[in-house]
């Protein structure tokens, strides 16, 4: 089930890339940018500042599932949305989607394949994101070796590790470039943060960076959230962790950005951390924490 697929883009992964991201987490991180991506099944999404209130997706609608208030724009009843997208289909201004669709392998990779100059020419390639990839186990790995032995892709992953070790170890081999996220390395605050504790993707790490060619790339990734994970007792315990991994790691800060705020609101849900107010963090907070890890003497780059 694919969400979207973006073309030419210059980050999450060298060169010119193709993301596909993959629909359905088991984590619920509160600070998700794509919640579109965490369940497995389609969704619809309803963009009310760009709604026209034409009112033509009405009568679109198979199901009936529509309906219209010109003081309101469009209310959607969900339970009654078969994700058909004939209202999207009709939806002058976009402002109506449906996020999830299913695709083959050969149907992704075909799509991939059209920008092969330009991988070649950047160094660029496939790069799988979420959602979460390693949580569509078998597909992902059809994909991904697809990706390498039929159209000799270069391939880099998004993951957050949260998987069986089993499943860690049939994928990761095909995957040039890794790039997994640690956000708290306390379990019970990583379980309110995130929906899950962080034991297996922890020992995920570990088991990987002790296993990983070293012509294949590591980035560790962190999400600083002002409030939330960026305090002393974490960069310690993070730094620590890093530092005594059995390879030398890529480590990477990640400011946080209220991008995803909109996407709840489209669809339906309430924002998670609405509430707590929190702002991104300005350049110099992020200065001081690339700073603190350097001196702890691990690697932080920028991709």
């Amino acid at each position: 089930m694919v969400f979207n697929i973006q073309r030419y883009c210059i980050h999450d992964g060298p060169g010119i890339r193709t993301i596909v991201f993959l629909k359905g987490c088991p984590l619920r991180c509160l600070w998700c940018s794509n919640p579109e991506g965490m369940d497995f099944l389609p969704e619809i999404s309803y963009n009310k500042n760009i709604c026209r209130k034409c009112g033509v997706c009405v009568s679109a609608c198979p199901r009936g599932a529509l309906s219209f208030a010109q003081a309101r724009g469009i209310e959607i009843a969900r339970d009654r949305c078969d994700f058909c997208g004939a209202c999207a289909g009709v939806c002058p201004a976009d402002a109506l989607k449906i996020f999830g669709r299913s695709m083959s392998v050969t149907e992704i990779l075909d799509t991939a394949a059209k920008d092969a100059a330009f991988y070649r020419r950047s160094g660029g390639g496939l790069t799988l994101s979420g959602g979460e990839p390693l949580a569509a186990e078998n597909f992902t790995l059809a994909l991904l070796k697809a990706a390498k032995e039929d159209y000799a892709l270069d391939t880099a992953m998004e993951t957050s590790f949260c998987a069986p070790e089993q499943t860690v170890d049939r994928i990761a081999p095909w995957v040039d470039h890794l790039m997994v996220d640690i956000k708290l390395m306390d379990p019970l605050r990583h379980r309110q943060a995130a929906g899950a504790d962080n034991a297996v993707i922890l020992r995920n790490i570990r088991r990987v960076a002790a296993e990983r060619p070293a012509e294949k790339s590591f980035t560790i990734r962190f999400p600083l959230i002002p409030g939330l994970n960026d305090d002393e007792r974490n960069f310690e315990e993070m730094a620590r962790f890093i530092t005594g991994l059995d390879r030398a790691v890529a480590f990477e800060v990640l400011p946080y950005h209220e991008f995803g705020r909109g996407k709840y609101a489209n669809a339906g849900r309430a924002y998670p951390l609405a509430e707590k107010n929190i702002p991104p963090p300005g350049k110099e907070a992020v200065d001081a924490a690339e700073e603190y890890f350097r001196q702890k003497g691990v690697q932080v780059v920028h991709t």
